[in-house]
């Protein structure tokens, strides 16, 4: 922030006029017209200045950069020194400040920093016998009354002034604007005018020149410039001025009152009792046409104009200070710098800099202050740096502002490095960081990872330091952001040497979010609980950040017992603290709890928003209370609150869940009405419905134009794959999930099941098993629903029924390698027979019990790849752990006997099934058929198969059954 460079902050003594008569003085001012030369100022195309007299810009002495303190001749020192040092107030000042004259008495009342000092000096002065009140005493006094805010003690002094009958002045009003201005009492400040006026007195320009700047810095530019052009005209009514004001009552409460009220209160009653001499102010000083005469003036206009955007206006005033002859000094052009500056005319503001430095007007430490705020904010971070740098060139010293600013500067872009060279130039000069950047700097800290920087940072400055509550809180906020939970505690926690032990409300508030950010809500609500033992009370902040953290946690118990403590307390909720209360139970599907804290809210007289309509209508849609739904949409349109997307959305679901096609377009379209159009959440609500209606064309338009945008998700696809296989349309339904999986959309175990699925139902089996090993291979866990696609892709693949029901049981009861199992079969279906094959090494090598059903299963693998003797083996060892084997034992023995040419090792088996060693089978007779022609023996297969049609007694077994058992068990996805 940029401090505002008028002058109204200076003594009424510092403002002497400054009016040079040169006999060969030329101006010209053109606003409108570039037939002048180019020596001038170039703002804009409605902004030129033309200057033609260097001897104009004479240097004034109100800079506050030259302003020194004054020195005292005679004894004045001696006391002042006295005054300071010695701790008996009273005793020095009988014995020095007896026998001190008036002007002696003024100064030493003047040098009193302290305003309860002050108070006691001048009781001393009044109760020595041959004093005389007077008005600049009493001036000295109510300005640091004033200052101090003791508006009681204000108040009696103003009255015992009228009872000494000292008249006040228009150094007095001016001064009286200035303190209830600077202290936001703009109405009041005012009233001092209107009273003023009502005694006869009109302002002179340091009174004007201190209403506006009240109002200026108030903000109410129009008023400001309208005061300041009826003073010029002889006209201080104030009648266009509403001063109906705020009287605060002894018991706190407050009444309007008029202005006459107020005058007749004791305040303004007693200031207006004694009469007023001509010389104060005559009709025909009033009338008359007045200019203003003071550089501080026209700082002030010009800074007005400025603020207020009035780019012309500013210029005018400017030009009028050379026209009239009034002097510029560094405020002047420090406030013409930062009007242009501000206002994006950066060059002009550099040419008036060069102007400034060409007619002998130093420029100050704020000149560069200016630049390197100016430059920060158009985003020039090293034209900001190199006015820094230029500060100690020019022979000048970076204040406290410079610093602060720079660090601002570098801190927010997280330069580390330049921050920390700032703070080792500012140790050198024994410079230390003001409190104010101290949580910049931990921030950027904090930001780049650096927390033993920010933590020695903090303790180095708490050891000299005491931590305003304000700082402290910024600093717990800024680790709260990032979730830090445990630094931030410290800082609160940290130590307390002075007064103000207790922590203030704010940073337990910030501490309770820390909490809250780190879902330790636990801690929050004992650090809640404990607030009122250490002297804090909670605020309405304290509990709506508690009931709104509750309840995005779904702790509602916590959230609806501390809404009523709240109420309890007197204590108002936020709408959006019931907003998240109601959201909660609706997601929570206790709709009856959310109905109930609206009516409740409703009963406080807080007005419910579109977030709470919105997790009332969402809520019952999600529920299938569609009648509900729309009831609170039809409120929500009453109370005259316009549809937002989320709320259209949620009508789109409960129109869904009833199968109403039309009512979900309606909110469709009202939806493309708003700004933005639909998005992915309504776009994907409107497929899905489409989707569940078997309506292609409708669907694949919203899907394209989803794409389109670059919207459609993982949702849009699968939804999409599901209406082209409930379709039939199966190859539409591969090229979404190719086009899905080319996507980068498969990043979790739902997506990666829909698109296997697609595989398989097409019977590209393969594709699902790469699939797989890409899911495995990203460490993503198949879950349930992978599991169901892979035991299809099995049924879809031929493997034989028992198999899979094997499979499938151990999967179901959980039972140790069901899962590897599983995965090593799909591989060695699909092909994958390395993948295969590498689980199953990682299991032989486990060297832990096994049951039959792994043991099948890597057969399986062995065999299918080719690798029979392997197969064996694992048969072997299977023998060795004492189990016996079944039927899928002897089914993938015969194959790899059948692929190896080992017709000795077919022959018994079957031989044993014919007898009936082995029970009767039909997938195995199938295996032995299937080994023979391996075997290259197809007369036997034929042999097997008859004795398989003796065996069964009933017709030929086809491979239809199967394939339609297989297509029973085909799994469907709903997206």
């Amino acid at each position: 922030m940029i401090r505002s460079y008028s002058s109204g902050e200076l003594s009424r003594e510092s403002f002497r006029p400054h009016i040079l008569v040169l006999p060969r003085l030329r101006t010209s001012v053109n606003f409108y017209s570039q037939m002048l030369n180019s020596r001038g100022f170039r703002f804009h195309l409605e902004f030129k200045l033309y200057c033609h007299s260097k001897t104009l810009f004479l240097p004034a002495r109100s800079s506050w950069s030259n302003v020194k303190k004054k020195r005292y001749g005679g004894v004045l020192p001696s006391i002042l020194r006295s005054l300071d040092s010695d701790k008996n107030l009273d005793k020095t000042l009988a014995s020095v400040c007896e026998n001190l004259s008036p002007k002696e008495q003024t100064v030493v009342l003047k040098e009193q920093s302290n305003c309860e000092r002050l108070i006691h000096v001048f009781e001393f002065f009044k109760s020595l016998k041959d004093y005389v009140p007077n008005v600049i005493h009493y001036n000295i006094v109510l300005r640091a009354l004033g200052r101090a805010q003791k508006w009681d003690k204000l108040r009696l002094c103003w009255i015992e002034m009228a009872k000494n009958g000292v008249l006040p002045t228009n150094n007095t009003y001016g001064m009286l604007v200035d303190v209830y201005g600077k202290a936001g009492m703009v109405k009041e400040a005012l009233l001092w005018i209107k009273h003023m006026r009502l005694r006869g007195l009109y302002p002179d320009e340091v009174t004007m020149n201190t209403v506006v700047r009240v109002l200026k810095d108030a903000g109410d530019f129009d008023r400001a410039d309208r005061f300041y052009k009826d003073w010029c005209i002889g006209r201080v009514d104030l009648n266009d001025i509403e001063l109906d004001s705020m009287i605060v009552l002894d018991n706190g409460s407050s009444s309007a009152i008029s202005f006459k009220q107020f005058l007749s209160t004791e305040l303004f009653r007693t200031g207006g009792r004694s009469p007023v001499s001509g010389t104060s102010g005559s009709p025909d000083t009033e009338s008359s046409v007045r200019k203003p005469r003071l550089t501080s003036t026209y700082n002030t206009l010009i800074d007005l104009y400025g603020k207020a955007g009035r780019l012309k206006d500013a210029a005018d005033v400017f030009a009028e200070m050379l026209k009239s002859g009034v002097a510029m000094d560094t405020i002047t052009f420090n406030t013409m710098i930062f009007t242009c500056g501000s206002h994006g005319h950066l060059l002009e503001a550099e040419s008036l800099l060069a102007k400034m430095e060409e007619r002998g007007i130093p420029p100050d430490t704020k000149t560069y202050n200016i630049f390197l705020s100016l430059y920060a904010g158009a985003g020039n971070i090293e034209a900001a740096l190199e006015y820094y740098r230029k500060i100690r060139k020019v022979g000048l010293f970076p204040d406290i502002v410079t610093h602060r600013t720079v660090l601002h500067i570098l801190c927010e872009r997280n330069m580390v490095q330049e921050a920390e060279t700032v703070i080792e130039e500012m140790e050198e000069f024994g410079i230390d960081i003001d409190e104010q950047s101290l949580p910049v700097i931990i921030k950027m800290y904090i930001a780049e990872g650096l927390l033993d920087r920010a933590k020695m940072l903090f303790e180095k400055f708490i050891l000299d330091h005491e931590l305003s509550s304000k700082t402290s809180a910024a600093i717990i906020d800024a680790y709260a952001e990032r979730g830090l939970w445990s630094e931030a505690e410290a800082v609160f926690y940290g130590k307390r040497d002075s007064p103000r032990q207790n922590r203030s409300v704010l940073e337990y508030n910030v501490m309770v979010k820390a909490y809250g950010k780190a879902e330790l809500y636990d801690k929050a609500y004992s650090l809640f609980k404990s607030m009122r033992n250490h002297g804090t009370w909670p605020d309405e902040c304290t509990y709506n950040s508690l009931i709104q953290m509750f309840s995005g946690g779904d702790l509602v118990d916590h959230a609806r017992d501390l809404l009523g403590e709240m109420r309890a307390a007197g204590l108002k909720p936020k709408c959006q603290t019931y907003s998240s209360l109601i959201a909660c139970y609706a997601r929570l599907g206790q709709l009856s709890d959310a109905v109930d804290v609206y009516q409740e809210m409703i009963s406080a007289g807080v007005k419910p928003n579109e977030i709470v309509f919105g997790s009332l209508i969402n809520g019952f849609a999600e529920t299938g209370g569609v009648e509900e739904a729309l009831q609170y949409f039809r409120m929500m349109e009453e109370s005259g609150i316009s549809a937002n997307k989320i709320v259209l959305t949620s009508l789109i679901k409960a129109y869904t869940k009833i199968g109403c096609l039309e009512g979900a377009k309606r909110a469709y379209e009202k939806i493309k009405d708003l700004e933005g159009g639909p998005d992915i959440v309504a776009s994907n609500s409107m497929l899905n419905l489409y989707a569940d209606l078997g309506m292609v064309s409708e669907a694949r338009c919203i899907f394209d134009n989803l794409k389109e945008n670059g919207g459609a998700d993982g949702f849009s696809f699968a939804a999409m794959m599901y209406l082209y296989k409930s379709m039939g349309m199966l190859d539409e339904a591969i090229d979404v999930a190719d086009e899905m999986k080319q996507s980068g959309l498969l990043r979790d175990c739902s997506s990666y099941n829909k698109v296997m699925a697609c595989y398989v139902t097409n019977g590209q089996l393969r594709g699902c098993g790469e699939l797989l090993h890409e899911m495995i291979n990203r460490k993503i866990l198949p879950d349930m629903g992978s599991f169901n696609v892979l035991l299809t892709s099995l049924k879809k693949g031929g493997i034989p029924i028992e198999a899979v029901t094997q499979l499938e049981s151990s999967y179901q009861e959980g039972k140790p390698y069901a899962r590897q199992a599983v995965i090593i079969t799909v591989f060695s279906l699909v092909g994958l027979h390395a993948y295969a094959l590498k689980s199953c090494d990682a299991i032989i090598k486990a060297e832990i019990p096994l049951e039959s059903f792994v043991y099948n299963a890597m057969i399986y693998a062995y065999g299918s790849s080719g690798q029979i003797d392997k197969a064996l083996n694992i048969f072997m060892k299977m023998k060795d752990d004492g189990l016996e084997p079944d039927i899928i034992t002897y089914i993938n023995l015969v194959s790899c006997y059948g692929k190896a040419g080992m017709l000795e090792g077919v022959k018994r088996i079957y031989s044993q099934l014919k007898y009936g060693e082995i029970e009767p089978n039909e997938s195995l007779f199938k295996a032995v058929m299937d080994a023979y022609k391996d075997a290259n023996k197809p007369d036997l297969a034929e042999l097997v198969n008859q004795e398989m049609k003796f065996a069964f007694e009933g017709p030929d077994f086809s491979e239809s059954e199967v394939e339609g058992e297989s297509g029973s068990e085909d799994i469907v996805l709903d997206p």
